[in-house]
């Protein structure tokens, strides 16, 4: 194959419509799969469970959230011992065989656990589940600066 030797370098100027036109294009595909808004939740730091990861439960599952000072948040919806008893309770009524996973923060004391757990009990759920989290990696070494 012949190739051409009249081929000569671009000492033009460059023409920027193209090159905005493909940033257009990479914001328009890449701006939806970002997360610019928060989602909606409490935060709770899980207690740290190391070993290796437990299984979790397999069947359809409810989970309910407790902050550090103890408030009940059930479909990410502040509730009290109440109004969370009657909702298990219509889930269960939906999902016979639903488990319940409660995450709760790692300052929750034991007592307040026991008291989810009765209220399952008392809602018709056989299984209640305790959430954690593996343990965080160690930080990367930093490098040592000179002397």
């Amino acid at each position: 194959m012949k190739f051409p030797r009249n081929a000569r370098i671009f000492r033009g100027q460059l023409d920027l419509a193209p090159v905005a036109g493909v940033v257009f294009l990479l914001v328009i595909f890449l701006l939806p799969q970002s997360t610019l808004v928060l989602p909606p939740g409490v935060e709770i730091r899980l207690p740290e469970v190391s070993g290796k990861p437990l299984p979790g439960p397999a069947e359809p599952r409810a989970v309910v959230a407790m902050d550090r000072q103890g408030q009940i948040y059930f479909d990410s919806q502040l509730v009290d011992a109440g109004q969370l008893r009657e909702r298990l309770r219509q889930a269960v009524e939906r999902t016979p065989d639903l488990a319940l996973i409660i995450q709760a923060d790692q300052e929750v004391r034991l007592e307040s656990f026991f008291h989810l757990s009765k209220l399952a009990g008392e809602a018709g759920l056989q299984r209640v589940y305790l959430s954690g989290r593996p343990p965080l990696p160690p930080p990367p070494a930093s490098p040592n600066p000179g002397p």
